[in-house]
């Protein structure tokens, strides 16, 4: 399905959203996000894939590849690191704490009474168990029912005490809410409700990095800050709406009026920016929630990051879990002048719609997919779940690595 938002501006970066998440801010956070060793240093690939642009009528594809940002394997490690150190350095104001100090474990004897808790459908509590880790502070993660075993022994292997529940994402999240209340334990989201928005916002900011690093890649095309932007449409993962948040008000700054064309992208059943498109409002999804993209599979938009999309996100679409696998395999086979990755199912969301899109003519041509269009997608996950990744692709991520490293070598 497509919605075509009629409240899209092509305006100026608003102040008011500015003064909550900035170009300046992202800056801040991948300066102190530098001095963490669980990230792995520079910026992740900037992957063009010339075949799959030329099969769907398209310029160029570009495909920001976050499966390397970390061990981690997601992007998910840029925003609850820097959120649990911004929530430390105000709890413990005048004590002399650093993000670096932090990152460095200095302050584990100080944090010994200290727990983070969040609720997660795995990268976000991974991230977060990590760097809590790091930091020696205390972390609880609470887990959904779909949640696998599998993602619940990568986040245990962090240290984390693990609190599983029989509901779906949504009731995990109210879970974690209710034991920090009782417990004096602090949550670390990053999904934002009533009262609850620092932290997510924090979170937000830090997934801006992908961003800033996307237009420090193409800086060598953009002549001035009011031309035009190298890309001129990105297609983005929906979930609760954090990352398309924070990745579009980064480029909405940077470009203003001349940024591209944003379409979010989210699994059907999980479609709670769809239906909020459709009510101007902060909305519940409108089916069962789960879905083989288990980091999409969220029922509740956040508030906070709604105050970014709604007037700036040109299109939302929902795409099968069908699309996905195919999206997958698509990345995992690579071509002659494509290059192999690996692409969790995520991961795949923003090249779903892409690909269901460029095969739709009305679909096509309401987006302005012309064979000019020059599209920026962001690969969020590798094999975050190794044996759902070969049992969805048919074959192993290790497997796609190695012909990677061959079609490198050529």
């Amino acid at each position: 399905m497509l919605y075509l938002n009629p409240h899209a501006a092509r305006a100026p970066y608003p102040s008011d959203l500015q003064d909550i998440m900035s170009i300046a801010r992202a800056g801040q956070s991948r300066e102190w996000l530098s001095h963490w060793d669980g990230l792995t240093p520079g910026s992740t690939p900037l992957r063009s894939l010339p075949d799959l642009a030329a099969s769907l009528g398209v310029r160029s594809v570009l495909v920001k590849d976050e499966a390397q940002r970390a061990a981690l394997g997601s992007f998910k490690a840029l925003g609850a690191p820097i959120a649990l150190v911004r929530l430390l350095l105000r709890r413990f104001e005048g004590q002399g704490f650093t993000a670096r100090s932090l990152f460095r474990g200095e302050h584990r004897d100080a944090l010994s009474g200290f727990t983070a808790i969040s609720a997660t459908d795995g990268n976000h509590g991974r991230a977060l168990a990590a760097a809590a880790q790091s930091i020696g502070c205390r972390c609880v993660i609470v887990l959904h029912a779909h949640v696998s075993d599998e993602r619940e022994q990568a986040i245990a292997a962090y240290g984390a005490q693990i609190v599983r529940i029989a509901g779906n994402y949504d009731e995990s999240v109210a879970e974690a809410a209710a034991l920090a209340a009782r417990n004096g334990w602090y949550v670390v989201s990053d999904t934002s409700y009533e009262g609850y928005e620092v932290i997510p916002r924090d979170v937000m900011q830090g997934y801006g990095i992908v961003a800033a690093e996307v237009c420090e890649t193409l800086a060598h095309g953009a002549a001035q800050q009011d031309a035009a932007c190298p890309v001129t449409h990105v297609f983005v993962q929906g979930g609760v709406g954090g990352l398309a948040a924070g990745a579009v008000s980064y480029l909405w700054e940077r470009w203003g009026a001349w940024r591209p064309t944003f379409v979010v992208v989210e699994p059907e059943q999980a479609d709670c920016l769809y239906q909020s498109a459709l009510a101007g409002k902060p909305a519940s999804a409108s089916g069962s929630v789960d879905s083989v993209m288990a980091g999409l599979a969220c029922g509740e938009t956040s508030p906070l990051a709604w105050r970014f999309l709604q007037s700036s996100v040109d299109a939302f679409m929902t795409v099968t879990d069908a699309q996905a696998v195919q999206a997958m395999k698509q990345l995992a086979r690579g071509s002659d002048n494509d290059v192999p990755f690996v692409a969790g199912e995520s991961g795949v969301a923003g090249l779903a719609g892409l690909m269901h899109a460029a095969a739709t003519p009305a679909t096509a041509a309401a987006l302005g997919l012309t064979p000019d269009a020059r599209v920026l997608l962001i690969s969020t996950e590798g094999a975050t779940a190794p044996s759902v990744y070969a049992a969805l692709v048919g074959e192993s991520a290790s497997s796609v690595t190695q012909r990677q490293q061959a079609w490198l070598a050529r």
